[in-house]
């Protein structure tokens, strides 16, 4: 059931449930594209470091953080651009309500691996460069970092009742 600002949201658009569902869609789609780039280059990256000479001085424990990053990151990838295989399965097949809802899943799940493999990034670059408690720390800075602006900070807009469109 949808929360009752939404539905008020809903009204006020005078939309029909198909044009609620593309309008969805549509926002999802550039939400996506934006998140999609982002991972894949990550992971490209990610993806290239073993083959780099100063990777064999990784410790145990930073080559550990290492895999659960770029585990992370191929999971956010996954994630990200599984509404698009889901799309083509489902295109004209009158499902656009479960399209939308498992993409807004996927999405939220996907940018939660994307976040742990920006902190894994950090730990791993700051320990190559720096130290390791630096290295903690820089994780630390960026989990935080990644808590108050994409998710404390949109709860907060979250709670403005002034309908604002």
């Amino acid at each position: 059931m949808e929360h009752p600002e939404a539905q008020k949201w809903d009204r006020d658009r005078d939309e029909t449930e198909a044009q609620r569902l593309d309008r969805n869609w549509s926002s999802l789609l550039q939400e996506l594209r934006v998140a999609q780039t982002g991972v894949q280059l990550l992971t490209g990256f990610l993806l290239t470091l073993p083959f780099q000479q100063r990777f064999t001085q990784l410790g145990d424990v930073m080559r550990g953080v290492y895999l659960v990053t770029v585990a992370c990151s191929i999971g956010a990838t996954v994630l990200l651009v599984a509404p698009v295989s889901m799309h083509r399965l489902l295109f004209r097949r009158h499902r656009l309500d479960t399209l939308v809802s498992a993409a807004h899943t996927y999405a939220m799940v996907g940018l939660v691996l994307l976040g742990v493999a920006l902190a894994g990034v950090a730990v791993v670059i700051f320990d190559a460069v720096v130290g390791a408690t630096e290295a903690w720390v820089a994780g630390g800075v960026t989990l935080v970092a990644l808590a108050a602006f994409w998710y404390a900070m949109p709860m907060i807009g979250r709670r403005d009742r002034n309908n604002r469109y």
